[in-house]
């Protein structure tokens, strides 16, 4: 009888985000920086350079062509380089046993050229650019944080940034292979479906820690970082949350040398924090004409209108691709049925008819094809998310008036 009570008074829903220090992030982060350094050099580089971080071993394989001048020499720094910024410098707190160190990684490159049968269908006569692949991506937003991101993952990732921020700057205590986690409680099923949580009931935060930190200073020092993070009061009550802190007790040894990571497999982290669908295909290591990448921003872009401009409270938009073809093969607005003025129906008939969305579109609204320090860079949204940064040209509320129109 007890347990039904808490399903009633209860409805939780968890997201969970990783440091750049994370090994799959790291995988992440060299394959961007790859792709930064490549399209700085050569705007028109098509780039699908896929990264394993194993122990002391870096691969890059995969495809690339492009006018940029790289020996392997230049790629095998530009991995190291990104290891370095990421905190993996050679910090004397940490034993070699414990963490990977710049100067013993070794990397392998294994880049090859990209199929013609693919070049032929992508670069096309009449100038437009056709899908570097076939695909469906989902773009989503809601209102429950003021950058129309859900709560779960938002405050997950100002923890995390708080952690990592604090391990840059004190690696004499902690390493940068962070995770993050925080539930929400809706109350019930209700609030859920119309973006009204209640309370943060849970939180996790694993970090590593210098072997000769006891656990009780950690905890301590960790939950310092979680109190000064900012979370909204109305939501995080400290005496009232779960807080779980390095919960096995240990966290010493860490990076890939106890963890591989892989390109693309954070893809929950990087988009929506299970709040949404996903496509399934990555964006980190990908130029700008794979959909997998540039569609996910055209379909964020589209769903955040929806929801700041007041037409809905939570919306989904979802967009599919044929290889070589330019136009969506499909647009489809789902507003979970918070819509205000306008049915699903006619909203996915007003963005089919009012933004083209071929990858040409995409690459001149969100200057995709223009990566720079000034801007935004690859390696940089590989670090902090693909979406829900307000600095993200994809972020940008610019044709808010459009959409107002229709309320």
């Amino acid at each position: 009888m007890e347990n039904k009570q808490h399903a009633k008074d209860h409805y939780l829903f968890t997201s969970e985000v990783v440091s750049p220090g994370h090994p799959d992030k790291c995988a992440d982060i060299i394959a961007d920086s790859i792709v930064d350094k490549l399209i700085i050099g050569d705007p028109k580089s098509r780039v699908a350079s896929e990264v394993f971080v194993a122990g002391k071993h870096v691969v890059i394989g995969g495809e690339v062509t492009t006018h940029t001048k790289m020996t392997v020499e230049d790629y095998k720094q530009l991995a190291i380089d990104a290891l370095e910024k990421i905190g993996y410098h050679d910090n004397e707190y940490f034993t070699d046993e414990e963490c990977l160190k710049p100067h013993n990684v070794d990397v392998q490159v294994l880049l090859n050229r990209q199929s013609p049968d693919i070049n032929q269908g992508v670069d096309q006569e009449d100038g437009e650019t056709g899908a570097g692949d076939q695909g469906i991506m989902f773009g989503y937003a809601d209102c429950e944080t003021e950058n129309f991101m859900p709560s779960a993952i938002t405050y997950a990732r100002m923890l995390m940034e708080k952690v990592y921020d604090y391990a840059l700057k004190n690696p004499h205590q902690l390493g940068v292979d962070i995770k993050t986690q925080v539930t929400i409680d809706y109350g019930c099923k209700e609030n859920f479906e119309n973006s009204k949580p209640q309370k943060i009931d849970t939180i996790v935060v694993s970090a590593p820690c210098v072997a000769s930190m006891d656990i009780t200073t950690v905890r301590a020092l960790i939950q310092g970082l979680i109190d000064e993070t900012g979370l909204p009061s109305e939501l995080y009550n400290k005496d009232e949350c779960i807080i779980h802190i390095n919960p096995t007790g240990k966290y010493v040894s860490h990076s890939s040398l106890h963890d591989s990571g892989l390109t693309g497999r954070k893809l929950i982290v990087d988009s929506f924090g299970g709040y949404s669908p996903i496509g399934g295909g990555a964006q980190s290591s990908k130029d700008y004409t794979k959909v997998d990448r540039s569609g996910l921003y055209a379909a964020r872009y589209l769903a955040k209108h929806i929801v700041a401009s007041g037409l809905a409270t939570k919306c989904v938009v979802q967009l599919s691709y044929a290889i070589g073809v330019a136009k969506p093969t499909s647009v489809a607005v789902d507003t979970y049925g918070t819509y205000t003025k306008l049915n699903d129906d006619k909203l996915s008939q007003f963005v089919e008819e009012n933004f083209p969305l071929t990858p040409n579109w995409i690459t001149k609204k969100f200057d995709l094809d223009k990566p720079s320090s000034e801007t935004f860079l690859y390696a940089d949204v590989a670090a902090r998310g693909q979406v829900g940064q307000s600095d993200y040209p994809w972020e940008k509320l610019d044709d808010i008036e459009l959409f107002q129109k229709l309320g």
